[in-house]
């Protein structure tokens, strides 16, 4: 029988933050997968190597967990006064999608450093030593995020002393601004797609339980950690190899995505993986990172531990930590609660590879919550240059 070639795609792997993706221009991909849909799905799940039953990713670019399974599309802006439109797609593991529903804050700051190697950003604009400021449009959600990207020589830095708890090596500081963050599009602009800053979220077959239900970076759902039997100092270890607690979260997440308006039935969930997160808070204690690292309770605000696609992250997806800034900044939410109540424009929060900070500007505006810009550091390193090759039926 005859047997179909490879074909090779203009590729970067790319770190940035506490992930990697691969990343493309749009004016790189196959004709057929230059537009939304199934062709498109397909080559990222190949490139990726997804659905894999073994849950290893061997057969592809993957890491076989959450923070791994990633494709960025960047072409130039298609929005007035914007550099790069920005695509993220989180590819599922073991099932055959890809979800477009949000962004990553942590490849968001890859973006912004791909916009420059990918000769996306008017040469003009980037100084030959300094800091290029690239205006970015999350195509996902409809935002604007702004990366303040280091420069020398005319090219973008890399190497430098910033460290980021999660990552193993230093790297160039990069900070990123997300602007007005509390809106995805999905709920007319409400923050609290509720009404309220905590409700009691019942869900079905275990109980009723305090949650803040925020979209803002990301729509999240955030439990108290004793409420649900946790500590909120614990490792990945300790939930990802209990299917029961990972079963009972998604129930969490599923109940939580309904009361918040984004699915409009609990099946709508599964093809829906990466929104909304859920994640559970506590007060701020002594723990030890995954790392060994020892964390002080005097060093940090409050602890949180995240889920994405269904498990423990290692450390804490940067949307995420987005929608902790911005809860920690509104007072009476459980998160501003954890750490220790009242008005506060920056909180450091503990995770399960270290700390991170991250700042809010929040104000009340006709009775209604709303947030201007969050802000927090990351770093962004390319790992790899070149093509990347797929079966040419693939797709």
């Amino acid at each position: 029988m005859p047997h179909v070639p490879q074909v090779k795609i203009p590729a970067t792997y790319i770190r940035g933050g506490t992930s990697k993706g691969v990343f493309f221009r749009l004016q790189d991909l196959p004709e057929r997968c230059q537009v939304p849909g199934e062709a498109r799905d397909k080559l990222f799940m190949r490139v990726i190597g997804s659905p894999d039953p073994y849950s290893a990713h061997i057969d592809g670019m993957g890491g076989a967990t959450s923070s791994t399974s990633k494709c960025v599309i960047l072409s130039k802006s298609t929005q007035p006064d914007h550099d790069v439109d920005y695509l993220y797609g989180q590819i599922s593991i073991d099932k055959a999608f890809v979800d477009w529903s949000g962004n990553c804050g942590n490849l968001s700051t890859a973006a912004g450093s791909f916009a420059l190697h990918a000769g996306l950003v008017d040469p003009s604009r980037i100084p030959d030593n300094g800091t290029c400021v690239v205006r970015i449009w999350q195509a996902n959600i409809g935002k604007t995020i702004i990366a303040h990207v280091p420069v020398t020589n005319g090219q973008v830095q890399e190497t430098g002393d910033f460290e980021l708890d999660g990552v193993t090596f230093p790297a160039a500081e990069i900070v990123l601004e997300f602007l007005d963050p509390s809106d995805d599009g999905e709920d007319g602009g409400t923050m609290f797609p509720t009404g309220n800053l905590v409700d009691d979220l019942e869900v079905p077959g275990i109980g009723t339980f305090k949650a803040t239900m925020i979209t803002a970076g990301i729509p999240t759902i955030f439990v108290n950690a004793q409420d649900i039997g946790y500590t909120g100092a614990e490792l990945r270890e300790a939930i990802n190899g209990d299917p029961e607690q990972l079963a009972r979260f998604e129930k969490f997440r599923i109940a939580g995505a309904l009361r918040m308006g984004l699915i409009k039935t609990p099946e709508e969930a599964a093809t829906r993986q990466h929104t909304p997160k859920i994640a559970f808070v506590a007060p701020a204690k002594n723990y030890v990172t995954s790392s060994g690292k020892e964390v002080q309770a005097g060093d940090i605000d409050l602890l949180v531990r995240a889920l994405s696609m269904g498990k423990l992250h290692h450390a804490m997806m940067g949307t995420a930590a987005v929608a902790i800034g911005t809860a920690a900044a509104i007072p009476g939410t459980l998160v501003n609660l954890a750490a220790g109540g009242g008005e506060r424009s920056a909180v450091r929060f503990g995770h399960p590879s270290g700390t991170l900070r991250v700042g809010a500007e929040a104000r009340q505006v006709n009775g209604e919550w709303t947030v201007t810009k969050a802000i927090m550091s990351r770093s962004s390193r390319i790992l790899m240059e070149g093509w990347v090759r797929v079966p040419g039926d693939s797709f």
